[in-house]
């Protein structure tokens, strides 16, 4: 079941996420929308995403991931179909708000939410093994969707991949899950999810990793401007932002030896802090060498901060409701990571340059840090 989901988070990250930061050009150039229409559609995918993820998170703590994950595999592959297809940019823009429910039913969400039912006390081991292999999707997807729009074109290329999410992903999350969804057998107090919801930890908590999701999904949309005001080639920074990804790599790599030593919620002030640090740092330096260890430095927090997400409901309140009480938490954070790149380049606008921008995104990281400071409930 572990490696069903790694080959399919692959596929379904690279096919509906990372093959538009490739395409959303050719689709601007092709169709005469303009970047930030085309940008717009992509991210009203996300946003939904963000939203349709709450009822599903309910419902996936029913009846499991099986049927859940193979219909959002199939709808995911028509969606593309649809963005293919679309004769207007309305019919565009419902295309990905159709793929964005997708999104909600094959991404991390769901994912996670599978891993920590079945192995329990092990699922730590299992995230950080799931979090490394789909790390790669980018790795994969980018030089191949690259390829196959230089020989098909944007919307052969599309199609051909829509095709591989099909064929593979939907049998294998139909035969790959199909083991009962077990039981709940955890030491904590299981209270109501509404309950838990409106708690003041749980709301600490959704507000300390929307504003640290914030930061750090926008330096990795506003890295290569920075550094082309700093005099930095394009190449050159773009080696910087493929440097940081291998710092997310690190970062999930040691996360269980940081689970051993520090606890729940040092644990997380200690991780956003790090993100608020290393944000803020990239407005201050301005040679490359160091602005290179920061960007390793803040792929390690980013890295670190997909599975310190992953286990921040059940460390707290246990398995019982995961599913929903992750969707809660994780909707802020997708729509964080939808308008982050709009974010950043307000606040560059805003504050007369992206150095300025990355010292403002680090004061916001900040307060994310305070904020984890009271995220433990009562009984942890």
């Amino acid at each position: 079941m572990l490696w069903t989901l790694c080959v399919t988070e692959i596929i379904s990250w690279g096919v509906l996420y990372y093959a538009f930061t490739v395409l959303s050009h050719r689709i601007s150039t092709d169709t005469g929308w303009s970047a930030p229409m085309v940008t717009a559609a992509f991210s009203a995918g996300l946003v939904t995403s963000a939203v349709v993820g709450i009822p599903i998170g309910r419902w996936l703590d029913r009846i499991g991931p099986r049927w859940l994950m193979t219909s959002g595999s199939a709808l995911g592959a028509l969606a593309i179909v649809a963005v293919v297809g679309a004769p207007t940019y309305p019919w565009f823009v419902g295309a990905w708000v159709f793929a964005g429910v997708a999104m909600s039913m094959v991404f991390y969400a769901p994912a996670f939410a599978a891993l920590t039912r079945f192995f329990d006390a092990r699922a730590i081991g299992a995230l950080t093994v799931l979090t490394l292999v789909a790390g790669f999707s980018s790795t994969v997807f980018a030089p191949l969707t690259a390829a196959l729009e230089h020989g098909l074109g944007w919307r052969r290329a599309y199609l051909v991949l829509a095709a591989v999410l099909a064929t593979i992903t939907v049998p294998a999350h139909f035969f790959g899950l199909r083991r009962p969804w077990p039981t709940v057998d955890s030491e904590h107090h299981a209270e109501t999810p509404t309950a838990t919801a409106r708690s003041g930890a749980f709301l600490a908590l959704v507000a300390a990793f929307a504003l640290a999701g914030l930061a750090s999904y926008a330096v990795i949309a506003n890295l290569v401007p920075l550094m082309d005001q700093r005099g930095i080639d394009t190449g050159a920074a773009a080696l910087a932002l493929g440097i940081g990804g291998a710092g997310q790599v690190l970062g999930r790599l040691g996360y269980q030896v940081l689970v051993r030593r520090v606890g729940v919620m040092p644990r997380t002030v200690v991780v956003m802090a790090g993100v608020a640090a290393t944000t803020g740092l990239l407005g201050v330096f301005s040679g490359y060498a160091a602005l290179v260890a920061v960007v390793i430095g803040a792929g390690v927090m980013r890295g670190i901060m997909t599975l310190l997400q992953a286990t921040a409901v059940s460390e707290r309140w246990g398995t019982t409701h995961y599913g929903h009480l992750s969707a809660l938490l994780n909707a802020p954070i997708m729509i964080a990571t939808a308008v982050g790149p709009f974010v950043g380049a307000a606040l560059a606008s805003l504050l007369g340059g992206y150095s300025a921008m990355f010292v403002a995104l680090g004061v916001i990281a900040v307060v994310g840090a305070l904020l984890a400071v009271v995220t433990a409930p009562p009984a942890l």
